[in-house]
């Protein structure tokens, strides 16, 4: 079996998927950012729709993490898992509501919606590499030297 195969075999995501990963991340919140920068809303509208974007990226990977930990046999409780999806659930529903409430052009709140989607795809695919990465680098601390600073510290 070639290096590269080994590598995948183990669970060590590629570097384009890696790197697609945080783009679209940075993609997705710098739109998101932007367009809330520059929204004629009041700042207790804008205020909300961070909170939400917060709250929703935070809850996906909360859900990422605990589905992740019971596939490895890690306990996870039952409420853990629980809150997770249910703040999941709720930034999207809170996002739902809140946009469709909004006085914003269509367009804008689609602009929102898919900054939003693309988001949260994004930060659940890093939260995997830099899990998959740490997991690698504990079965293989040799190879840690050619990954990019900090993508195996955390899981």
């Amino acid at each position: 079996m070639s290096d590269v195969q080994n590598q995948q075999a183990l669970g060590r995501p590629t570097g384009a998927f890696v790197g697609a990963s945080w783009v679209a991340l940075g993609l997705g919140a710098s739109v998101y950012f932007v367009g809330l920068y520059n929204a004629r809303m009041l700042l207790s509208e804008k205020g909300f729709f961070l909170a939400v974007f917060l709250l929703g990226l935070f809850a996906a990977i909360s859900v990422q993490k605990g589905v992740r930990d019971r596939a490895e046999d890690v306990p996870v409780t039952g409420a853990y898992l629980g809150v997770a999806w249910g703040m999941l659930l709720a930034a999207l529903t809170l996002m739902t509501v809140g946009l469709w409430n909004a006085e914003l052009l269509l367009s804008e709140k689609g602009f929102y919606g898919i900054g939003f989607a693309m988001s949260l795809f994004a930060v659940v695919a890093v939260q995997k590499n830099v899990r998959d990465l740490a997991a690698f680098h504990r079965v293989h601390p040799e190879a840690a030297s050619g990954d990019r600073p900090g993508f195996a510290a955390g899981a």
